[in-house]
């Protein structure tokens, strides 16, 4: 004998089908056996296979709403709760990402607007401070120049006193290399004066 069929026997003498007893009822299992015909679709077995269908049916329905159900219920609340967690997060994020690239806008604004001041307020500063350079050059260089020209009039006027004498003296040695004679400064410088 199979255990299949031992099986089967051992269920039929613990449901007591239908007011058969025990015996009989594994004395037709085992006849049913032996004879070939597949189990399940043995009409005879029809009613433990339905009481132990319903039995695990049962069991497994208990087991799914009381244990299975709630575990996943709560992976998936738990799940959803973070996902909408994260989207809030990032939702948040997003926000502050905006918010600091407005801020960075700004302060890049008013950096080169502060900049731009700089650089008009230096570039005034340096314009008349270079003005006043400029102008104190010219001052200087218009003083140098009064001078350098009060010295070449001066050297002027003491060349041209300078060049009365000098004629005299060239005229007196040219006149007495050539006539080999003295001749006396005063006479010489009264002829220079007579020629100019």
């Amino acid at each position: 004998m199979s255990t299949f069929a031992t099986l089967m026997a051992a269920s039929s003498v613990m449901v007591g089908l239908a007011g058969e007893n025990a015996k009989e009822a594994v004395e037709h299992v085992t006849e049913h056996a032996e004879s070939g015909l597949f189990p399940p679709l043995n009409t005879a077995t029809y009613p433990s296979q339905i009481f132990w269908l319903a039995i695990t049916f049962g069991l497994l329905l208990f087991l799914l709403a009381k244990v299975l159900l709630p575990r996943l219920g709560g992976i998936l609340e738990e799940r959803s709760n973070r996902i909408a967690d994260d989207l809030d997060s990032a939702a948040r994020m997003g926000r502050e990402a905006e918010q600091a690239g407005k801020a960075y806008e700004q302060s890049l604004s008013d950096a080169r607007a502060k900049a731009h001041n700089v650089a008009e307020t230096t570039r005034a500063s340096v314009t008349s401070e270079l003005e006043t350079e400029m102008q104190t050059a010219d001052e200087q260089a218009a003083k140098q120049m009064a001078q350098a020209e009060a010295k070449i009039q001066k050297t002027r006027a003491e060349a041209l006193a300078n060049v009365d004498e000098i004629a005299s003296q060239t005229a007196q040695a040219v006149v007495e290399h050539l006539y080999s004679k003295k001749f006396n400064i005063a006479s010489v410088r009264k002829a220079v004066k007579a020629i100019d």
